[in-house]
């Protein structure tokens, strides 16, 4: 199940934009591709981000996998949670597996990424 009320990179990043803020995490397809993530490197508070920039790493069973930002701006939070229990994001990607959250320099950076339907159709793509 995609959640249509966000937007999505081409690298399995999601982002739920509200107002000049982003929360930004991994998709499903991709906790499942990784299988049981076991560690996540998460940049840090303060850091300034740019759009398709490296902001940090996800290490799995099966392998490691870098994370990147769809978009631009600073990072305002992160989610300390996963420092100690990684697995929440094979568990909950959309909701508690979120892993930052950016003060948007460029909001209008969020309409230019994948809709819900087009990431479906991008997946389907993918899969073949």
């Amino acid at each position: 199940m995609i959640p249509s009320n966000l937007r999505y990179h081409q690298e399995h990043e999601w982002v739920r934009a509200e107002g000049t803020q982003a929360t930004v995490g991994i998709s499903h397809f991709a906790q499942d591709a990784l299988g049981d993530i076991v560690f996540i490197d998460l940049p840090k508070v303060g850091a300034k981000v740019t759009a398709g920039q490296q902001i940090g790493e996800v290490e799995s069973t099966k392998t490691t996998s870098t994370i990147y930002t769809p978009v631009s701006g600073t990072i305002a939070k992160i989610n300390a949670d996963l420092k100690d229990h990684p697995e929440v994001v094979n568990s909950d990607p959309y909701g508690k597996g979120w892993m930052a959250v950016i003060d948007l320099t460029a909001p209008a950076e969020v309409d230019q990424l994948m809709t819900a339907a087009q990431y479906e159709t991008f997946l389907s793509k993918q899969k073949h």
